[in-house]
């Protein structure tokens, strides 16, 4: 595994407690940069927090990244750990249900858009400010091929990542003359905890579009997601990049 070039960086990383975002954080640490993991499950972001003990230094937050309110306080409080905040990586989502859109709970539908959109324009409007201040900025924000093609039987999901790749053109272009770089990473499909919430059929569906023939792994995630938070990654903003094992067709 090559060393990011991470040293001192402070990063805050939504669904950190598991996942993609526990992945995140483990090569940030590894690189050198302190973390930050928001989740809403305060049992878990302990446990993660135990698992990393000895990697570095590492911050919690129990937060609802639809709670506006909630999110402005998480980046008060992880600021003040951590001395600042120059890293955001957006990885905190839920499935929904796989279901015609016709029969889609509007509950449902409504919780999707709060966490997978709402959540990213939250955390980008708290902690944009913090990244101003300290003239360096990465912000990564995690959507999907769904998002791109749009997987039927999850429209909810699909129109929320769709949304999340939208603001990150808009806010990439707005910030593009600071030091502050927004690209957003659509993976298929991933071995994550959040399949458990998805229908074998639609799993099915899904790596039955990947030419590579198997899922992506959380480590293959992190890898790029550094890259993408490190000083390196200096003329790429408003940019989306694919991490589909060959279905991307644009």
């Amino acid at each position: 595994m090559n060393r990011l070039d991470l040293e001192g960086r402070k990063a805050v990383i939504t669904g950190g407690a598991r996942g993609m975002g526990f992945a995140i954080a483990e090569r940030f640490l590894a690189s050198g940069a302190q973390v930050s993991l928001w989740d809403l499950n305060p049992e878990g972001l302990s446990a993660a927090k135990a698992k990393l003990a000895g990697k570095g230094a590492v911050d919690t937050q129990a937060v609802d990244v639809s709670n506006l309110a909630a999110v402005e306080a998480a980046a008060e409080a992880a600021a003040q750990a951590m001395g600042g905040a120059e890293i955001l990586v957006n990885a905190a989502g839920i499935a929904g249900v796989n279901t015609l859109l016709e029969n889609y709970p509007p509950e449902i539908w409504n919780a999707v858009m709060n966490v997978n959109l709402n959540g990213t324009f939250h955390t980008c409007r708290a902690l944009v400010p913090y990244m101003r201040k300290a003239g360096y900025g990465r912000i990564v924000n995690i959507a999907s091929m769904a998002g791109k093609d749009g997987n039927p039987n999850a429209s909810a999901y699909s129109v929320s990542k769709a949304g999340v790749i939208g603001l990150t053109k808009s806010l990439g272009k707005e910030l593009a003359q600071t030091e502050i770089r927004v690209n957003v990473v659509c993976p298929a499909v991933i071995k994550t905890e959040m399949l458990a919430d998805v229908t074998e059929e639609q799993i099915g569906y899904m790596l039955a579009k990947i030419p590579m023939g198997r899922m992506g792994t959380v480590e293959e995630i992190a890898g790029l997601v550094g890259w993408l938070s490190s000083p390196e990654c200096s003329y790429s903003t408003g940019a989306v990049y694919d991490l589909s094992g060959g279905r991307a067709t644009y």
